[in-house]
């Protein structure tokens, strides 16, 4: 008998997240679902406002106020996540679901040092002693690629460069051998070189550990080269989703097209000859007055006047490639 399909690892259903000012409701996140299965890198893509970073928030429930998840479901493996009181969501962060947020200069506590701050962790979610901590710390940060890591653990995040910090956020990620780890823009902000050294070591260490991601980037590049499955987010809402090389072989969505046709191709004789890449026009709508029907329909040259009118459902094209356009494919 074939073997069954592993059960997904975590799966959001119908999220919606939104924020609740003085000048109205904005819907960050609004009726997303998703699955992550074990192993894979599930990339999500979009510009900023999309979405991206607010899911990621929503799934450790760290959303900042005034914003609250109001709507859906995200269960972990048999643990429906929205149902854990804080102290038990407290001990579940870190320990199965880890983040690597997108600047670490902000994330890492300047007033302690980097033993003290990752050995902490150990100490809370895994019982260790204050000198077992050290010794797991100091290892992680060489595992990382951080020179002299016994020094490290002495300095405080001010004495260290950008790459550095980065290695030592990806560093604390792993502290407690979390089964899924939520990278926020990993690269933003270093230079090309250290970026893609970043990019190396993640790939490395996701497949030591075995663990699953999920990649948060607005680079098509980035995604092309981590990402098994890709979800393309915008004003909140999923337009596409699929595996990785359908997305970028055929894609069916204008935004996930226009994306695409802005990123730069080595390989182009097009943009050889030419040294500006096409634009999407406009901007991103507001959350708090999205347009009506498509979002996308005011910068979308395919548009109708039914895209002004009717919202598009997210429908299966083929396999596991959905599209949430009324004329996919045309």
């Amino acid at each position: 008998m074939p073997e069954s399909a592993p059960k997904p690892l975590l799966t959001i259903d119908n999220l919606k997240t939104y924020f609740f000012t003085d000048t109205g409701v904005a819907k960050a996140v609004d009726g997303v679902s998703l699955v992550v299965n074990p192993g894979e890198t599930l990339g999500i893509v979009g510009e900023s406002g999309s979405g991206k970073t607010m899911t990621a928030y929503s799934i450790l429930r760290i959303v900042p106020r005034p914003g609250r998840i109001v709507a859906g479901s995200i269960r972990f493996r048999e643990t429906d996540l929205l149902a854990l009181r804080e102290a038990e969501m407290n001990r579940f962060r870190g320990r199965h679901i880890a983040m690597i947020f997108q600047n670490p200069a902000f994330s890492l506590n300047p007033v302690y040092t980097i033993g003290h701050q990752l050995g902490e962790i150990l100490q809370q979610h895994e019982g260790m002693s204050k000198r077992a901590a050290q010794e797991r710390v100091t290892h992680l940060l060489k595992l990382v690629g951080i020179n002299e890591p016994q020094t490290r653990v002495k300095q405080y995040p001010h004495e260290l460069s950008g790459g550095m910090k980065q290695r030592v956020a990806i560093a604390r990620a792993l502290l407690c051998n979390p089964a899924l780890v939520l990278a926020d823009e990993p690269t933003t902000n270093l230079d090309v070189t250290i970026q893609a050294q970043i990019l190396d070591l993640m790939q490395q260490l996701k497949e030591q550990f075995g663990m699953s991601m999920i990649l948060i980037t607005h680079d098509m590049g980035v995604v092309a080269q981590m990402s098994d499955r890709i979800t393309v987010m915008y004003s909140g809402k999923i337009c596409e989703s699929g595996e990785a090389q359908t997305i970028f072989d055929h894609p069916q969505h204008p935004y996930t097209e226009a994306l695409l046709s802005a990123m730069p191709r080595v390989d182009s004789p097009q943009h050889a000859r030419t040294s500006r890449l096409p634009v999407i026009p406009g901007t991103i709508p507001s959350l708090l007055s999205p347009p009506a029907g498509c979002r996308f329909h005011p910068r979308c040259h395919y548009a109708t006047e039914e895209c002004q009118q009717k919202e598009p459902p997210l429908k299966r094209v083929a396999g596991d490639h959905y599209v949430a356009c009324l004329y996919r494919g045309e």
